[in-house]
């Protein structure tokens, strides 16, 4: 069976899987649409929210970006489990005790305020929609290399398939697909880690191949690594950080605070019958979420050794880089650089008129590599490769089984979907639950709930997908802006309604809406994205990265301090908490029991 049949089975074979689920799981009820009825196993659960939470970023971009970046790309690792971590011990207990099952409906319950509810939907779909854009981006990847169509149609075809199951089988068609998802990314990631780690180290588990010597070498892998990068003007692989020190903290803690006020993810603790069971199900969740990330570097490593390797062919051969026969010819360049090429995610350009691809950093700060290169009639870097296409181009740079390359395509089309369903419910329980039943239609009968969250579902899935066709960047930058937004916005407004008694509503308000403003004005500033595409307003603050050198992407834990800062000062000079609201904080910090706790008199 060829390469394109085999992808077209695999993938195919996968959607018919999700899809089947779906209707067998369907969604009777408004608690079966918005919480799966509460009768989720937490082991299943666990690779439910597994599967919600590793999206396309983790799945697509995250070793692309950690492959280009180096060791600065392990502030990605750290924040995003450190969140899930701080969600599951600080957040998930309380919550679940709480036992409302939108984050709006908290904020709005536990601040006494429709107002703070209908702040805290905006907020949410402000992060949902901005999340969603990355998620689609990778089915556009995924689509247009393994399906051989572009990226748009991809993300019409990813559109449909979201739909039918998604709009169909609300949170519990959602729930049971994501464990079938789960199933397939964690195989579709792991099972090239293992091929690669056994060709370049013999070592079975890539995580130890990560630190193991070369197959007939005396040489580690890492230190191959740096001594080929270094060699070509790119920053040392195991020391280069993004940025400063500063902005990798900042970065690291926006994408934890991020994870742990995402929505989508809290959600997934209401789908089990107890709090007992919520705090078990974080936990299967994390062990089922580490198996990816510390595959990850790896796989990030391995990636880029090959692709030297491909095209810098003195890699393989221990010669000078920069001697004439150190680069790989134009014309006998690998069919895997061909098809993708077709994506125009990796480009070529024969700048010297050589017929061979010279792949280096040509504005190194490394004068003697650059010099080299000059000396060797070299005229700039020719190869462009989209940090997106690392894991998916894996399996083909290192030449692996038609199969396991079907296998990577399924795996990351389910992880951009996963999310992509998930965020559609929490938007869909937004706009239903928390706008039109708890706002304006107090008495709207559960019928026309359940549809009602089903049409603004489908409206969601049209957004997402026009956001999806017109992306700010590629998607882990994309998905780092969202957890900025959630970061900034709810948060700190969690936080301080389970933890700060005193908390009133009008901080909470005030906060959210003082976060959200100034990580969203900043993020406007540097990439003139969401309404106002092309706007800059970077003279405005004083150009680029004004505060301290902090990006965009890493704002959204000032975004959070400003919220914490702005709600502090509003609550002590305005009313106090109602008494009856401070006793439900005090009941719900005690983390036993699964009953319903509300601010009723």
């Amino acid at each position: 069976m060829d390469l394109q049949t085999t992808i077209y089975v695999m993938v195919g074979l996968s959607f018919s899987l999700y899809i089947g689920i779906a209707i067998w799981a369907r969604a009777g009820s408004t608690s079966e649409f918005y919480s799966a009825g509460g009768s989720v196993h937490p082991v299943l659960n666990g690779m439910a929210t597994g599967a919600d939470w590793m999206s396309a970023a983790s799945f697509i971009s995250m070793a692309g970006l950690i492959a280009n970046m180096g060791y600065g790309g392990g502030l990605f690792l750290m924040g995003w489990t450190g969140g899930y971590v701080l969600l599951a011990m600080l957040l998930a207990p309380y919550l679940r005790k709480f036992g409302k099952f939108t984050v709006p409906q908290f904020i709005g319950d536990r601040f006494y305020s429709k107002g703070a509810s209908m702040v805290a939907v905006v907020c949410l779909l402000t992060a949902s929609l901005t999340y969603i854009i990355g998620q689609m981006t990778g089915v556009g990847v995924a689509f247009s290399r393994f399906l051989g169509v572009s990226s748009e149609v991809g993300i019409y075809v990813g559109m449909g398939i979201v739909f039918l199951y998604a709009v169909f089988g609300g949170m519990k068609g959602i729930t049971y697909t994501q464990v079938a998802q789960y199933v397939v990314l964690i195989l579709a990631y792991t099972v090239p880690a293992v091929f690669i780690s056994l060709q370049l180290t013999g070592n079975v588990l890539p995580q130890l191949g990560l630190g193991s010597m070369l197959t007939g070498s005396d040489v580690s892998l890492l230190a191959k690594l740096d001594s080929v990068v270094t060699d070509l003007g790119f920053g040392k692989y195991t020391t280069t950080t993004a940025g400063s020190t500063l902005n990798m903290f900042v970065y690291t803690l926006s994408l934890m605070i991020g994870t742990a006020g995402l929505p989508h993810v809290i959600m997934r603790f209401f789908t089990v019958p107890t709090v007992k069971d919520a705090r078990s199900s974080a936990g299967w969740a994390l062990v089922f979420i580490a198996i990816l990330y510390t595959t990850a570097p790896a796989v990030a490593a391995m990636a880029k050794l090959n692709l030297h390797s491909t095209v810098n062919t003195a890699v393989v051969k221990g010669g000078d880089l920069y001697a004439p026969e150190a680069s790989i010819q134009a014309e006998g360049r690998p069919d895997w650089m061909k098809r993708w090429e077709k994506t125009g995610l990796l480009k070529f350009e024969d700048k010297n008129g050589d017929g061979r691809i010279q792949y280096y950093n040509d504005k190194s700060k490394n004068e003697a590599a650059v010099a080299k290169a000059a000396a060797a009639g070299w005229k700039g870097n020719e190869l462009t490769v989209n940090a997106d296409i690392i894991v998916l181009a894996n399996p083909e740079i290192a030449l692996l089984p038609n199969w396991v390359i079907g296998l990577v395509a399924a795996g990351g089309l389910a992880a951009a979907l996963s999310t992509a369903a998930g965020l559609l419910m929490a938007i869909s329980a937004a706009v239903s639950h928390d706008l039109i039943k708890n706002v304006f239609v107090p008495d709207i009968s559960e019928k026309n709930e359940l549809l009602a969250g089903k049409i603004a579902m489908a409206v969601a899935i049209v957004i997402s997908g026009w956001l999806g066709l017109n992306p700010p960047g590629f998607a882990a930058g994309t998905v780092a802006l969202a957890f900025g937004i959630a970061a900034s916005s709810l948060f700190p407004a969690i936080m301080l309604g389970i933890f700060s008694k005193k908390m009133n509503k009008e901080g909470a308000i005030a906060g959210m809406l003082a976060g959200l403003f100034i990580t969203l004005f900043y993020v406007f500033a540097h990439k003139g994205i969401f309404f106002i595409k092309g706007t800059d307003f970077l003279p405005l603050i004083g150009g680029a990265n004004p505060f301290f050198g902090i990006t965009p992407e890493a704002f959204g834990a000032i975004g959070a301090l400003v919220n914490f800062c702005v709600a502090s000062l509003v609550y002590r000079v305005t009313p106090a908490t109602p008494s009856h609201i401070q006793a439900m904080v005090e009941a719900v910090r005690v983390p036993r029991g699964s009953k319903l706790v509300d601010g009723a008199h």
